[in-house]
């Protein structure tokens, strides 16, 4: 039986430029889901639906420098994935990984969200498979059984507050968890990276090193802070719980902050660590410039900034519009920079197949020139010519 974390701690949203912000390999969780993976599939999309869930802000009075805001609240996303995931140059693979283009269908009719709804998982897992496994195989019980996931069709404030309560809840849940599985070793832990879509809100929760970046008209924008002892506010943190850095590891093991297990560095139970598992969150409400989002462990990261990994992808997406094919090439393009990890990638698209833009190297390009009288004479010479015969 999984023990349920009762401390719940509240943390603010950081704020990112350029974003439009509120106020505020794999199977899932039970036996009888089964995971959306195929690229080919149809995009989830409900453009019927949006109104009814996401524009309860169109009955503001607007001034006129803010018309452009109707026309976000038309925009519903329609959602399509791929992914791919390698050992790279380790002996062992560690990562897991899930990926749910249609919640809704997935968890049934007991369950009522704003719609598009969709989900993403990206867990790296250190020490061992056992914990990465473990929360892969838990997160959706976690977050939309045990921590009573809000039910409703209307995103509201109080509604994402929620959202955040139960995503951080679950993982304090799953953390205990693997405190209390005698199968996990108490030295295996993973990072756990999560992205939820309802209708057009994107929120992304993280705990660890792995990134999930969105892609918005061909600029990069990060939507996770990797959680490194490097980090400034991090290695505060850590310093101030009694931790301290050695060569860039926590505690001279660790190269991440944040985490869930690894209980061997967190005993004894119940006390304050310098690690720990609380997510941070980040999120944004979706428009027509947000192209895709990719969710990526640090083995990607490693060797390729945000914006590098952006314009791969795009470039992919315009040559064959395949977000499994691009999941791969940036693992392809991670192990030809020497990275030295597991690597695991989705590649989320927000736009149907139907909605892409066209490959510049396809456009026709055409050059209108001017005729001189005396070369227009000359080809109406040898056109009347051409005619006698």
């Amino acid at each position: 039986m999984v023990a349920e974390a009762e401390v719940v701690v509240q943390q603010s949203i950081p704020v990112l430029d350029h974003v439009q912000y509120r106020s505020c390999s794999t199977s899932t969780s039970c036996s009888n889901l089964q995971e959306a993976s195929s690229p080919s599939c149809e995009p989830i999309c409900s453009p019927k639906l949006v109104s009814a869930d996401l524009a309860r802000s169109q009955t503001d009075t607007r001034s006129p420098e803010n018309t452009l805001e109707s026309t976000v609240l038309d925009f519903v996303p329609c959602l399509r994935s791929g992914s791919f995931s390698d050992i790279g140059p380790r002996r062992y693979m560690e990562d897991e990984h899930m990926r749910i283009d249609d919640l809704s269908t997935q968890l049934g009719p007991f369950f009522g969200f704003p719609k598009p709804s969709a989900f993403y998982g990206v867990f790296d897992g250190h020490g061992g498979p056992e914990a990465a496994a473990h929360v892969r195989k838990n997160v959706l019980r976690l977050i939309f059984e045990d921590a009573k996931f809000p039910q409703t069709s209307i995103v509201d404030d109080a509604f994402l507050v929620d959202v955040e309560n139960s995503l951080r809840k679950a993982f304090l849940s799953a953390d205990l968890a693997l405190a209390d599985d005698s199968s996990v070793s108490s030295s295996s832990g993973t990072t756990a990276l999560t992205a939820l879509i309802l209708g057009r809100l994107l929120m992304v929760a993280n705990a660890g090193d792995c990134r999930a970046v969105l892609c918005r008209k061909g600029k990069a924008i990060d939507m996770s802070q990797d959680h490194r002892p490097n980090y400034a506010s991090e290695r505060r943190r850590v310093e101030e719980l009694g931790g301290y850095i050695d060569d860039g590891y926590l505690n001279g093991v660790l190269s991440v902050t944040r985490a869930l297990g690894d209980w061997d560095m967190k005993l004894p139970r119940g006390s304050a660590s310098p690690l720990i598992a609380d997510p941070e969150f980040r999120q944004v409400d979706l428009t027509e410039d947000d192209e895709f989002l990719i969710m990526g462990c640090d083995g990607i990261w490693d060797v390729m900034s945000s914006q590098q990994a952006v314009s791969l992808v795009r470039r992919g997406l315009r040559r064959h519009d395949d977000p499994e094919q691009c999941a791969k090439d940036l693992v392809m393009e991670a192990l030809r920079l020497n990275t030295f990890d597991n690597l695991t990638v989705i590649v989320v698209c927000f736009t149907s197949l139907d909605h892409t833009e066209p490959s510049p190297s396809r456009q026709r390009r055409f050059r209108c020139c001017t005729l001189s009288a005396e070369a227009l004479s000359s080809l109406r010479c040898l056109l009347d010519s051409n005619g006698t015969h």
